[in-house]
């Protein structure tokens, strides 16, 4: 996080109404609800592990066990039947 000098982005009549309640500290703005991303949303980590809990689906379907999957993923017997039984 990048900190920013409040008397160059904001309005004088701002800054002093924040001077009122903090002054020479650190204060953190929150993102709106609406505009904050979800959790691996940013780097695409998210992305990946929907196309691979797919592909373990479809390999499963195919006929593969659960057990040769959770050693092909590196996950536990029981990560692999959770994403396997999640709708």
């Amino acid at each position: 996080m990048k900190y920013k000098n409040a008397k160059i982005i904001l309005p004088d009549a701002l800054v002093k109404e924040l001077q009122r309640y903090v002054q020479g500290e650190y204060i953190y703005v929150p993102i709106e609800q609406k505009q904050q991303k979800r959790w691996g949303e940013v780097s695409g980590y998210r992305k990946n592990l929907e196309q691979r809990n797919q592909q373990i689906k479809q390999e499963y379907q195919s006929g593969i066990s659960m057990n040769c999957l959770a050693e092909k993923y590196c996950l536990s017997f029981y990560a692999v039947r959770k994403i396997i039984y999640q709708k």
